[in-house]
């Protein structure tokens, strides 16, 4: 049967806008869904989330600000996310829908890429995930499956921040780290904490299967897979394929090194090594080495490797590495089962199954048996002597109550009223929100309002946490007449002036944000504008910085000046603004003048991405060069040249540097030692 006949959200309307039409893929967080925005007649790609992870607050949190951040990622090999929201128990992204495949269908059907295709996908990745560096994203799951190959050729990366969203949110709770197991750097195995660095590791796994085939690691289980990343070298390419060029292998040893300070410091470092016009490739259409077919079937390419069945890409929850006994993982087909920390069992469960199997039911019988057998007649016996004994007491008192009306009074007035009508009453230890009964209010009583209570019954009364939550509304920019009346379903509001991106008087937000769910008698912050504020713009490149003054400019009916001050910092990007006059968060009116320092190099020049100056800066100190994959001795000549002491670290003991310490782009003093690493 089509499984999307049976699927509940097929030909659902969410937020009365996007039109579920049919469902693509299933994963670990989400569902994927082809949809229609109705709004803008278009077709969209619509991700949404599990159930069970729409009920946990902080990890929906989470999954909104990643993907708003996610959002704000332009950049033409990056799957757009167009919208969020939430819909009853349906949490959900709109997203750019991209038919085509995977980047792990062209694995499975070519097995392995020449060296100049797989240098032409990874450049494309790499870009991508610079750019995500550059806006303080962390993907962390970087794997073929998460590189989207369109029908017209174009290269796009998928999932940005929601792996670490789902990562900070489990990380918290449960003490494992998620990720997939194949791409995983060390330090996320080990304590679970990943940066850009790590990105830059699971991009150089990814080369290395795009050069050869197969993983680098290869084990039974995951957590044997995440064993070997921290422990066992990544072997060079060159050796499962002969004829990979040296400087490939360096390149691919460089990047997955164990020490993350001996990485590209990130994508966009990589980036630049991978661009270097010096890498020599072979020419394009050459054949393949002699005896190694360029085109093998996935399952040909395991059996040349040795490779071992694996998960299929999964992304995996593991137990964090430590040096005690290691936790247990089981799994079932794509999906991973976790065991609790200390729990040293294997599981192996049947699709469908769950965990305390048929075992647990043999056992829980054969123990009722023993209890029903051994104790039938004891039971039999209490049982009708309460029965007795209660109909005597109760013909005898002949009198029952009924609970009163109190849903909505405070503890202290409804214990009164029940105590006055000689009720037993508790106060239950969890609170629940209602429609109807205030925060600390009696929200529900068990027996309900006027149903009979026996004498000597205990009524239960359960507290009120606050009102049922609703979804707060968007009123930045709207007139605080207007924002005020958008949020009059809200009872504890307070209103607070600060600068914003909105003129004066209008309102410039909530607390929390727009778009989530918040008991109306919770406390909310209306955020009033004091005036437009000067943003953030030290560190962002011109044009965008131009961009924000151009709007607040119009805010201010052109009524602003902007001056530039060109300076030359060697060791930032060409265009970036240095500094700023006023500072951030100053409140700018009409007639206002803001000051930028804008870099613009002069002795410096980037030559295909990589920044290189020969000569000292102001302060006197040189420029590490780029040397990755020179002659070690071509190396150390260019070092001393520049002032440098050269010492040797003989890694792999080639005769080409495979990284420098202080890295490349670094600024020292001449007469520091560079250490190379070969």
């Amino acid at each position: 049967m089509d499984a999307t006949a049976v699927d509940p959200l097929v030909g659902r309307v969410l937020d009365e806008r996007y039109r579920i039409e049919s469902k693509v893929a299933k994963g670990g967080m989400a569902t994927v869904y082809v949809g229609r925005d109705k709004k803008l007649d278009r077709v969209v790609a619509l991700k949404v989330m599990h159930p069970h992870l729409a009920q946990d607050e902080e990890f929906v949190r989470r999954f909104m600000g990643e993907a708003k951040a996610a959002a704000a990622l332009s950049h033409p090999n990056v799957v757009a996310v167009y919208d969020q929201g939430t819909d009853g128990a349906s949490t959900y992204l709109s997203m750019e829908y991209l038919p085509g495949r995977t980047l792990r269908d062209l694995l499975d059907e070519r097995g392995r890429l020449p060296v100049r295709d797989a240098l032409g996908i990874m450049a494309p990745i790499l870009s991508a995930l610079g750019a995500a560096h550059r806006a303080g994203l962390i993907h962390r799951d970087v794997k073929p499956e998460n590189v989207l190959l369109t029908r017209d050729g174009q290269v796009k990366v998928a999932d940005f921040g929601l792996a670490r969203a789902e990562t900070d949110s489990k990380q918290t709770k449960t003490g494992m780290i998620i990720g997939t197991v194949a791409y995983m750097a060390p330090e996320q195995v080990i304590d679970g904490r990943a940066d850009a660095r790590s990105d830059v590791y699971a991009a150089g796994v990814l080369l290395f299967e795009l050069l050869t085939g197969r993983q680098p690691h290869q084990g039974d289980t995951p957590l044997a897979v995440a064993y070997a990343h921290v422990n066992d070298p990544i072997p060079l390419p060159s050796q499962l394929v002969p004829g990979i060029p040296p400087r490939i292998d360096a390149l691919v040893m460089a990047a997955t090194s164990k020490d993350p300070a001996g990485r590209p410091t990130d994508a966009g470092h990589f980036y630049a090594l991978l661009a270097d016009p010096n890498l020599p490739l072979p020419a394009p259409g050459a054949p393949g080495v002699p005896g190694v077919p360029t085109r093998q079937t996935g399952e040909h390419a395991r059996r040349q490797t040795g490779e071992h069945a694996s998960p299929e890409g999964a992304t995996s929850v593991l137990p964090q590495h430590h040096s005690g006994p290691r936790d247990a993982t089981s799994v079932l087909h794509n999906h991973t089962a976790v065991l609790p920390p200390g729990d040293n069992r294997t599981a192996v469960l049947r699709p469908g199954e769950e965990p305390g199997g048929r075992e647990d039911v043999l056992l829980l019988d054969r123990i009722m048996h023993f209890v029903t057998g051994r104790f039938v007649l004891v039971t039999l016996g209490v049982i009708a002597s309460m029965v007795i004994g209660w109909a005597v007491w109760y013909q005898v008192s002949g009198k029952y109550d009924h609970v009163p009306q109190i849903i909505g009074m405070s503890q202290e007035d409804a214990t009164a009223k029940l105590s006055d009508e000689g009720i037993r009453y508790e106060i239950a230890d969890q609170r629940e929100f209602s429609d109807r009964a205030p925060k600390g209010t009696v929200a529900k009583v068990t027996p309900g309002e006027g149903a009979k209570v026996d004498p000597g019954q205990t009524v239960v009364l359960v507290l009120s946490k606050g009102l049922t939550p609703v979804k707060i509304p968007a009123v930045a920019g709207k007139p605080l007449d207007e924002a005020r009346d958008a949020l009059k379903a809200f009872t504890n509001i307070t209103e607070e002036k600060r600068p914003s991106s909105e003129p004066d008087g209008m309102a410039a937000g909530t607390d929390p944000k727009a778009g989530q769910t918040h008991s109306p008698d919770e406390p909310l912050t209306l955020f009033v504008s004091s005036g437009l504020a000067m943003p953030d713009l030290v560190g962002k490149g011109k044009d965008d910085a131009y961009a924000q003054l151009d709007t607040i400019k119009n805010k201010l009916g052109g009524d602003l000046t902007v001056n530039q001050q060109e300076q030359n910092d060697p060791s930032k990007p060409d265009g970036t603004v240095l500094w700023q006059d006023p500072p951030k968060g100053t409140v700018l009116g009409p007639g206002s003048t803001v000051n930028l320092g804008i870099n613009k190099h002069e002795r410096c020049f980037l030559g295909n991405l990589n920044p290189f100056c020969d000569q000292p800066d102001e302060n006197g100190n040189v420029l590490v060069p780029i040397l990755f994959g020179r002659n070690i001795h071509e190396a150390k000549g260019e070092l001393e040249r520049r002032g440098f002491v050269v010492a040797f670290n003989p890694r792999l003991n080639t005769d080409r540097v495979i990284s420098l310490s202080p890295n490349s782009g670094t600024r020292l003093p001449q007469g520091s030692t560079v250490t190379i690493t070969h």
